[in-house]
């Protein structure tokens, strides 16, 4: 009977062992150059992660579904204009993947409060989860004002972006 309860043991141990060795298939590895700035360029609907001059990879984009314009307030559905940073990754966004951008900065919070309004915030690059797949086949800017792409994109730039990375968003 003990020598049983021991192969049991054994058995599940390497089981749970080898569940744990698995990865999520959506976390990608990448082993190429830095990205070391992402450029979105809301009239051209396309986001490029850059390695000093060289353009690693491009993308066509979502934005917010009032495109045209900067953010300057809370819900005003508007995709940030001007330079931010990536500083936060969420590896259980509703949206499959994201990455944070740093709106509002302090020029931001100044403007909407001389304003009386809240500038917002919360603002990603992320997939397109549920929402996305419901929106985007029909139109083409739908977010609350982040930047979209779809989720296996977001699969890539999620394993090439690392935290303080600069992103400079265009009119």
């Amino acid at each position: 009977m003990q020598h049983v309860t021991r192969r049991t043991v054994t058995f599940a141990l390497l089981a749970l062992l080898a569940a744990c060795s698995q990865t999520d298939p959506k976390f990608k590895t990448y082993n190429g150059p830095p990205v070391t700035e992402i450029v979105v360029n809301k009239g051209e609907r396309r986001m490029y992660l850059m390695s000093g001059q060289t353009v690693l990879k491009a993308y066509e984009v979502g934005l917010g579904n009032e495109p045209v314009g900067t953010k300057h307030f809370d819900a005003d559905g508007k995709t940030p204009e001007g330079v931010y940073f990536i500083d936060r990754a969420n590896p259980n966004s509703e949206f499959h993947l994201s990455l944070g951008v740093s709106y509002p900065n302090a020029n931001d919070i100044a403007y909407a409060q001389a304003q009386g309004r809240h500038p917002g915030g919360d603002i990603f690059i992320h997939g397109w989860g549920d929402e996305g797949h419901r929106l985007a086949p029909t139109k083409r800017d739908w977010t609350a004002g982040c930047i979209a792409v779809r989720d296996e994109e977001i699969e890539e730039v999620y394993a090439m972006v690392k935290g303080g990375v600069p992103i400079v968003i265009n009119s």
